[in-house]
């Protein structure tokens, strides 16, 4: 059952985030015309992922977004980098996909960690998260000899539609096992996690058109074009960060949700990974996808266990309680990746604002960190956008301009990352679709 002749046509940007999906519809003028929101089904007794659930609710989400008043035209979908499962040769899951932050990734990593050899061009540190120890969990479970590629979380919605098993080169980037520089696997690390090279899937580049998108639930549902395409997505605040980019070339991203995450899409090519940023081909040019993390949330939860300290924190943040001089001392020292822990330094004061105040200063220093080592690689005077939920929190954006000395740029739309998607599969059918209209906060349909 195909759509009317009354349907508006959409482009659908899906975002597959370890909390929530979300999915967004622009129309031809770059407007965002419908959303969808729900929470990314889980295992509830191990976290891990069924990626037909994943499909299922997408499809889903797509179906409420557009009613009876829009019909899609093209799809990209972005996500967490590190999720993926093996399926079979009618590209279906064997199995569940271990989450990118599931503990028993470490384990195994401990493991492999002393056998694995280091590569100049790898865009990643190798560490847990990455799809590499994925494989090696996929490895070892029994798929009776059905395995016939790995597709990534992502991706695996647009493998479905698309009748074709492939992995975004910006994830491709996030395995620890893709040299970004010769854009080539790296065949030791893949055949010691996944076991064979001829189970990874061809790699695609990112708003690269995939194919017609074949749906059944969707075409009986009337919200198919008869001449939908899939176009490539992949990681998500890289597609972000390019969305951003759109709106001002050039520009840097700092998004702001349960990781600090700062991006840009750097001119240069060939970019290196350096320390404390990770590198990725560019998105639809010839330049580098820079990206760096910084943690945030797990701080804030930390610091949370004092109920004083939290509600001083929120009461700063919030901007109706100014922090005092302990904003620049060196008084509490942020967790960071690999599971260290946050901590107090032994001076730190004991009054609840104080300890709030310092907590804001050095998470605010360390997004600044973040902020100049992207920008280091940019053209003088990028522009700093900032999005995410703690965008809309004045007094920490006040912090964060006090304490890194530059101004910010505050994005109204809520959703970046699915925009930007919708941006992608608008480009793949030559869209006009201006970012700037699409990264205005729009609330149809919320």
């Amino acid at each position: 059952m195909g759509g009317t002749s009354e349907q508006t046509e959409v482009v659908c940007g899906i975002d597959i985030g370890s909390t929530n999906l979300k999915v967004v519809a622009l129309d031809r003028n770059g407007r965002v015309v419908a959303r969808a929101r729900q929470t990314t089904p889980r295992n509830p007794s191990d976290l891990s992922i069924d990626a037909q659930s994943i499909l299922d609710a997408i499809e889903d989400m797509i179906i409420d977004a557009c009613g009876s008043d829009y019909i899609v035209a093209a799809v990209a979908s972005a996500g967490v980098g590190e999720d993926g499962v093996l399926v079979d040769s009618n590209r279906k899951p064997l199995g569940r996909a271990l989450a990118w932050f599931d503990p028993r990734r470490t384990r195994l990593f401990d493991a492999l960690e002393p056998r694995l050899t280091a590569s100049k061009g790898l865009g990643v540190t190798t560490n847990p998260s990455h799809s590499l120890i994925g494989w090696l969990w996929s490895s070892q479970q029994d798929h009776g000899g059905n395995a016939s590629t790995w597709a990534a979380i992502t991706d695996f919605a647009a493998c479905s539609w698309s009748r074709r098993t492939f992995i975004s080169e910006t994830l491709a980037a996030r395995t620890a096992a893709w040299d970004v520089q010769t854009r080539a696997w790296l065949t030791e690390r893949v055949e010691m996690t996944l076991g064979s090279s001829a189970l990874l899937p061809e790699v695609l580049r990112t708003g690269e058109p995939v194919g017609p998108l074949y749906s059944p639930r969707l075409s009986h549902a009337g919200v198919l074009a008869p001449t939908a395409i899939v176009v490539a997505g992949g990681h998500d605040h890289p597609i972000g960060g390019w969305g951003v980019d759109q709106l001002h070339p050039g520009a840097i991203l700092d998004s702001m949700g349960t990781a600090e995450v700062v991006v840009a899409q750097s001119p240069t090519a060939n970019v290196l990974r350096f320390d404390g940023c990770d590198v990725a081909p560019g998105i639809l040019s010839h330049g580098t996808t820079l990206l760096a993390v910084t943690e945030f949330a797990r701080n804030v939860q930390w610091i949370s266990q004092d109920p004083a300290v939290a509600a001083a924190f929120d009461a700063i943040v919030a901007g109706s309680q100014k922090p005092d001089g302990h904003l620049h001392s060196e008084s509490f020292i942020p967790g960071g990746q690999g599971g260290v822990r946050p901590r107090y330094a032994a001076d730190a004061p004991a009054g609840p604002v104080s300890r709030a105040s310092a907590v804001a200063g050095a998470l605010a220093r360390a997004g600044g960190a973040a902020i100049h080592s992207v920008a280091s690689m940019m053209p003088p005077g990028a522009p700093v956008y900032v999005a995410g939920g703690w965008a809309r929190s004045q007094g920490w954006i006040d912090i964060k301009r006090a304490v890194i000395g530059t101004d910010v740029h505050i994005i109204p739309e809520p959703e970046v990352t699915a925009v930007g998607a919708a941006l992608l599969a608008a480009r793949g059918i030559n869209w006009p679709s201006p970012a700037r209209t699409a990264l205005s906060f729009n609330p149809t349909r919320i």
